[in-house]
């Protein structure tokens, strides 16, 4: 019989990009649907960086680049991590690729095999679990509820590693939450890991720049675990740059090579024009990522507000990114038209088809008491949308 490989079978496909496409189905439909699904800035690319493209095209940047990326870019990112993190590297440590899905798959890939476990954060990023799978490894999930605003703490990390413990993948500003772990409590976990040098250490930070309290503190600061920490980072929701795709890593030598040889083999380096675009986006003016940064700071707090009005949601203001993670535990096991819903996948889909709200439940992000709300659209859309939300929670029984 034809069938897929055991390790397709294996992998879930992306709740996220599902409801997205559901929401665009409905919308296809004529229906007025606003997607609070997706991961992704609302704003254009900046004229600027599109205009650096615009010349590399014109200038024929049309033939095979290195894997790792232009050296010019990587060297433009080599200055950002020094003139933003105070990091040192040289651009034989850096790894540009198709966005920062992939630098973190090509991580996980390079450094996990049959058996070895990745400590992974609960609630996590929805691709992250999938990927330790497809590398063949065991995904070891470390729960943080509400009550710790999401923040697993350095005795449940420690409780967590065993002989077997080969990663730990770290998400701040984190999505879906929006929690943004603390120089103190970044500190709290490196004197941890310290203690186990088997361990590699992946830095998601591609939020970094969507910060609401100040400046960004990167795990990778403390000399005792830098020699084996991973930054995984890109121009996608700095930048507003998802769909040029491109991500990078700064990561120790012998694991950047093995990235290198791992993305030589299948995909080789990434476009050739999104490379002469984030090089315009490090280098030019960075005006535009706090133009965007205030006005996700202005539309965070007008969700907080519309979303605690809503009886039984309970809401914690998050600090980066631009996702709402509210506990709708209240709503689950409730009833509409005789139909239970059974946990947050249900409750999202029941907002998708009844008050046109897209969002992701919390099933899919290890938070099944949670939904996902990202607030990266204009204020009238979220006021409207919080307004469906209410209306559709009130009439559950």
């Amino acid at each position: 019989m034809l069938q897929v490989s055991e390790r397709i079978a294996a992998l879930s496909p992306s709740e996220t990009l599902a409801m997205s496409q559901k929401s665009n189905e409905l919308k296809a439909q004529g229906i007025d649907v606003i997607n609070l699904s997706v991961g992704e800035p609302d704003f254009f690319t900046p004229d600027s960086i599109k205009e650096a493209a615009k010349q590399a095209i014109d200038e024929n940047f049309s033939f095979y680049a290195p894997v790792p990326g232009f050296l010019s870019l990587r060297k433009a990112i080599v200055e950002k991590l020094k003139r933003e993190n105070k990091l040192d590297f040289s651009p034989e440590q850096i790894v540009c690729s198709n966005g920062a899905k992939q630098s973190v798959c090509n991580v996980l890939l390079s450094v996990v095999g049959r058996g070895d476990e990745v400590i992974v954060p609960a609630p996590y990023w929805v691709s992250y679990v999938e990927m330790v799978k497809l590398a063949g490894g065991a995904n070891v999930i470390v729960t943080a509820g509400i009550e710790q605003d999401f923040k697993i703490t350095p005795q449940q990390l420690e409780a967590a590693i065993t002989p077997q413990t080969k990663a730990l993948i770290l998400c701040s500003p984190s999505n879906p939450t929006g929690s943004v772990y603390t120089q103190a409590e970044l500190k709290g976990l490196a004197d941890v890991l310290a203690k186990y040098p088997q361990i590699i250490i992946i830095a998601d930070e591609i939020y970094e720049h969507i910060n609401y309290i100040g400046k960004h503190e990167s795990i990778a600061q403390f000399e005792n675990i830098r020699d084996r920490t991973v930054i995984v980072n890109g121009v996608s929701k700095a930048y507003a740059m998802t769909g040029w795709r491109l991500g990078w890593i700064a990561a120790p030598q012998w694991i950047a090579s093995a990235c290198n040889k791992l993305q030589g083999q299948y995909t080789s380096s990434p476009s050739n024009i999104a490379q002469k675009a984030a090089e315009a986006a490090y280098l030019g003016s960075q005006d535009c990522i706090e133009t965007m940064r205030q006005a996700f700071e202005r539309r965070r707090d007008l969700i907080v507000q519309l979303a605690s009005d809503i009886p039984g949601l309970k809401v914690r203001k998050p600090k980066g990114a631009f996702y709402l993670f509210p506990d709708c535990s209240a709503y689950l096991g409730k009833s509409f038209k005789g139909k239970v819903i059974a946990n947050s996948a249900e409750l999202a889909m029941y907002l998708l088809e009844e008050a046109h709200v897209a969002a992701v439940g919390g099933l899919a992000f290890g938070a099944p008491d949670c939904i996902r709300f990202s607030y990266a659209t204009s204020d009238d859309q979220l006021t409207e949308a919080m307004r469906r939300v209410k209306k559709a929670l009130a009439v559950l029984a």
